[in-house]
């Protein structure tokens, strides 16, 4: 079976399913892009680990993580393996030392541990034939900068005292997404 090396390009907010939002995952080229809708609390913990925050207390994902390498035991890597009727099925592939061991899983709960253990995600080229969406770069870039546009020019109008205020809040409503933004205009501005 031939398969294909993702990355984590990002998270937007979905606009199909309210109060979910879709995990980009992309090939190694970026060409193709892997759309998966997931929830709130999943996203949020995937976002804490893309932009590098540290809750107060840690999230189920890093409680797993800690555990998991307190007993040195490895995830090696996460296999997108079956897409069944808009379901992703994945599973996560564990070694202690001496046993290789596999492990179902929701994807965004794969994904976010991936991303804690530094594995390296897979599937298949038949899942990103049927499911993966093509973007080329002029159309990726536009979409971004527009997204970083929006958000920059809102957080550069603020006083620092605004922002801290802002990062303040963000934090306790646990957006960490918003809060990494304000963090960088703050620094930025020191």
């Amino acid at each position: 079976m031939d398969r294909v090396k993702l990355n984590v390009l990002g998270l937007s907010y979905s606009q199909s399913q309210a109060g979910s939002y879709a995990l980009i995952l992309s090939n190694e080229e970026r060409s193709l892009r892997l759309p998966i809708i997931i929830g709130g609390f999943e996203a949020q913990s995937i976002a804490i680990e893309i932009e590098n925050l540290k809750p107060p207390r840690p999230l189920t994902h890093d409680l797993f993580f800690n555990f998991a390498s307190i007993y040195n035991i490895a995830l090696k890597e996460v296999e997108i393996y079956k897409l069944e009727e808009g379901v992703f099925y994945s599973v996560l592939v564990f070694y202690d030392g001496k046993s290789t061991v596999r492990i179902d899983a929701r994807t965004s709960d794969a994904v976010a541990l991936a991303l804690r253990f530094k594995a390296n995600i897979y599937t298949t080229i038949d899942i990103m034939q049927k499911a993966g969406i093509t973007m080329n770069d002029d159309e990726a870039d536009t979409e971004k900068k527009q997204k970083v546009t929006k958000k920059t020019k809102t957080i550069e109008s603020k006083s620092i005292g605004e922002l801290e205020e802002m990062l303040a809040k963000a934090i306790e409503n646990e957006d960490y997404e918003t809060a990494s933004k304000i963090r960088d205009e703050l620094n930025k501005r020191k």
